[in-house]
């Protein structure tokens, strides 16, 4: 039976291309010149620290790390942003941002249950972090996917795995 896994994951190339432009941008910025302005990527952790010397200062980071991401092609939804602004040593503070990968349990849910009410002659089965379509024909399976990217249009979903 053919089937496909539909995934949510964020494209560490053009996220890490974001991250040094940033820290480009901040290298050269008259505003941050002397100051403890940073961005760092921490790829295993998957997340994105920045480092700043008050709220103002994190905030125009932040602005300037969207707008390279945006740029990049990075959609800003992978990331999570932590509510809470650590205090480091002296008059730093950190911001740390989270770089969701795979589906979570509400959005898997949400996506199955779409698909049943669609009444597509197809199943679909949350497996981890991905949902797996499966159905009798490659046809039922490619109206599913387009039914899901007009249905999840503010979710960045990949659908790959595609067999026969």
């Amino acid at each position: 039976m053919p089937s496909f896994d539909t995934t949510l994951e964020a494209d560490m190339v053009k996220i890490r291309n974001g991250v040094d432009n940033s820290i480009k941008e901040i290298s050269t910025r008259f505003d941050f010149k002397g100051t403890a302005a940073e961005v760092t990527l921490k790829e295993k952790e998957k997340e994105i620290h920045s480092v700043g010397e008050s709220d103002f200062q994190l905030e125009q980071i932040e602005a300037v790390l969207y707008a390279k991401l945006v740029k990049q092609g990075v959609v800003i939804n992978f990331l999570d942003k932590q509510d809470k602004v650590e205090k480091l040593g002296g008059d730093k503070v950190r911001q740390v941002y989270k770089i969701k990968n795979g589906i979570e349990s509400d959005l898997a849910k949400k996506i199955v249950s779409a698909i049943k009410n669609s009444k597509i002659k197809v199943q679909a089965s949350i497996q981890g972090d991905t949902v797996r379509v499966t159905g009798k024909n490659r046809d039922d399976l490619q109206v599913a996917i387009n039914m899901l990217k007009k249905e999840m249009a503010d979710v960045p979903l990949d659908y790959g795995n595609f067999r026969d």
